[in-house]
């Protein structure tokens, strides 16, 4: 009887363990759905690589949001990002945004560089200026074709 005792409670505890690290996790990626209060504002990249939805938006390196569509515009052939801004954030609407990485192993982000306009960008808006992802694969190629020079 000890026996069954014993596995019911280290059973309890390693539900509550499995409770406790999803409601963290919800929490960190906002997957709970806690971000209800946010704007939408729309972005257009030549590149998009390594951003996908859920991916962070920053503005001088704090959280303001995240990616929530990811799609190909067929005229343009360019990424549209849709990302939500949390609310009582008012971005210029002359502010840039740029496809970022947080280091050689990191991953990448949106960060946003505001303007100096002062008129604010409305929910539904686009930011204009944008600079797109930049490959590292690329950039390495071009400094060992380059270093033979």
């Amino acid at each position: 009887m000890s026996e069954n005792t014993t596995e019911a409670i280290v059973g309890a505890c390693v539900l509550a363990a499995a409770a406790g690290f999803l409601w963290y996790a919800s929490g960190v990626t906002d997957a709970g759905g806690g971000g209800g209060n946010n704007y939408p504002l729309i972005a257009s990249f030549r590149s998009a690589e390594g951003i996908s939805v859920g991916t962070d938006v920053r503005l001088a390196g704090v959280k303001i949001g995240s990616v929530r569509e990811l799609d190909l515009n067929a005229q343009t052939f360019r990424a549209e990002a849709t990302f939500g801004i949390a609310e009582g954030i008012e971005l210029p609407e002359d502010s840039s945004a740029a496809i970022s990485s947080e280091g050689l192993l990191g991953g990448n982000f949106i960060e946003i560089i505001p303007g100096g306009s002062p008129f604010n960008l409305e929910a539904g808006g686009e930011i204009v200026d944008t600079q797109g992802a930049i490959s590292l694969i690329g950039l390495l190629t071009k400094f060992v074709s380059g270093a033979g020079e």
